[in-house]
C-alpha cells in the first residue's frame, strides 16, 4: 500500500500547485533525512524555517522548475506542496527524497554499541533520493579538493546569478538551478568571480554534455558499482564526486566518500578510536559492506567531530586566476 495519501491538483496563481500527504508506516525525520541536499546556509535552493521542522527546496525537474514545501507534522507525517511546471514530478518524488526504499532492518550494529545508541535516538534517519543527479554531481565538482565554505559560496552565487525565480509562494531570494543548456552558456569571466578554478568549469562543462545519460542512472537503481562507473566516465569525475552524487540522487547506502579531507578521521575516531587514512576507513567499514553509507550517517548523528585545530584545506581564491 503507498504511504501517500493522496494528491490533490489546486489551481493557485501565478503558478499551479500539487499537494500530497506522505504518511509513511516507519518513522522519518525530515530535516535529519534532508539536510544533506543543503550546500550552506545561503543556499539559494533550499530554505530550512527556524525552529521548525518545514523545509522549502527548488527542484529542476524534467518538466520545468518547482518549487516543494515540506512540513512534518506531529504524527509524523509530511505535508507536501509544490508550484512550477515540475510541482507534479516534484511530489511523486517525495516518498523517496523522504527515504522510502531505504531499509535499515538487516543492520546489525552490536559491534559498534554507539552507533547503535545513534540510531536509537534517531529512528527516522533516513538516505534521500532526490532524483536530480546532474544537480548534485554539479555540487559535488565545485567542492572537490577546495574548502567547503568556499564552495558553498561560489554554488551559491553562480545559482543566484544564473537560475530562475522559484514558482509559487518561495521564500525571498529562493531560486531554480538552471538546466544543462544554461550551465553550456556561462562564460568564463563568471566562474572566476565565483571562484570556480578552470579544472572544475571543465568538469561541469563535461557533464553538462551527457546530462540526459547522468539521469538515466536512476533506472539502474539505488548506486552501484555500474552508476559509479558511468559517473566517474565524465572527465574530471573522480571516486568522491562520484559517491557525493550517488548519496544523494539515488540514495546509495553503500558509498563513502574516499578521498574526503576528514572522513577518514572522523570514522577512525567513532570505531577506532583514532583517526585513519582512508585504507584505514575501508577496512573498519568493510564488516558492513551494504550499508556502509548508512554507518557514516549515523557517526555523524553520533556527535563525533574531528579536534578544532584539525587539518584544513586553505581558501584559495581563484576569481583572478
Amino acid at each position: 500500500m503507498s504511504p501517500v495519501r493522496g494528491t490533490t491538483v489546486l489551481e493557485a496563481a501565478p503558478a499551479r500547485a500539487v499537494q500530497t500527504v506522505y504518511a509513511p508506516a516507519d518513522p522519518v525525520d525530515l530535516v535529519a533525512t534532508v539536510r544533506v541536499l543543503r550546500r550552506g546556509r545561503t543556499d539559494p535552493t533550499f530554505r530550512r524555517e527556524p525552529d521548525r521542522p518545514v523545509v522549502w527546496r527548488t527542484v529542476r525537474t524534467p518538466a520545468g522548475g518547482a518549487t516543494l514545501r515540506l512540513a512534518q507534522h506531529a504524527d509524523g507525517s509530511v505535508h507536501a506542496n509544490a508550484w512550477g511546471d515540475g510541482a507534479e514530478w516534484a511530489i511523486d518524488g517525495v516518498p523517496e527524497l523522504l527515504g522510502h526504499g531505504d531499509h535499515w532492518d538487516d543492520l546489525d550494529l552490536t559491534a559498534a554499541p554507539r552507533l547503535a545508541e545513534a540510531l536509537r535516538r534517531a529512528p527516522g534517519l533516513r538516505l534521500t533520493r532526490c532524483r536530480q543527479v546532474f544537480e548534485m554531481l554539479l555540487g559535488a565538482i565545485l567542492e572537490q579538493k577546495i574548502a567547503t565554505v568556499d564552495a558553498h559560496r561560489s554554488w551559491a552565487r553562480l545559482i543566484l546569478q544564473h537560475g530562475t525565480a522559484a514558482p509559487g509562494p518561495a521564500p525571498t531570494g529562493m531560486r531554480v538551478c538552471p538546466p544543462a543548456a544554461v550551465w553550456r552558456l556561462v562564460p568564463s569571466w563568471d566562474w572566476h568571480r565565483a571562484g570556480v578554478d578552470p579544472k572544475r568549469s571543465r568538469a561541469v562543462m563535461e557533464a553538462t554534455r551527457v546530462a540526459a545519460g547522468l539521469e538515466r542512472t536512476l533506472e539502474l537503481g539505488r548506486g552501484g558499482a555500474e552508476v559509479a562507473e558511468r559517473l566517474r566516465s565524465v572527465p574530471g569525475v573522480g571516486i568522491w564526486s562520484a559517491a557525493e552524487t550517488t548519496q544523494r540522487a539515488h540514495g546509495d547506502a553503500d558509498a563513502p566518500s574516499i578521498g574526503d579531507l576528514h572522513l577518514s578521521g572522523l570514522v577512525g575516531r567513532a570505531l577506532a578510536g583514532a583517526p585513519v587514512d582512508d585504507a584505514g576507513m575501508i577496512e573498519l567499514l568493510e564488516p558492513w559492506r551494504g550499508h556502509r553509507q548508512r554507518v557514516v550517517r549515523l557517526i555523524f548523528a553520533s556527535g563525533v567531530s574531528a579536534p578544532r585545530r584539525g587539518p584544513r584545506l586553505t581558501p584559495q581564491d581563484h576569481r583572478f586566476h
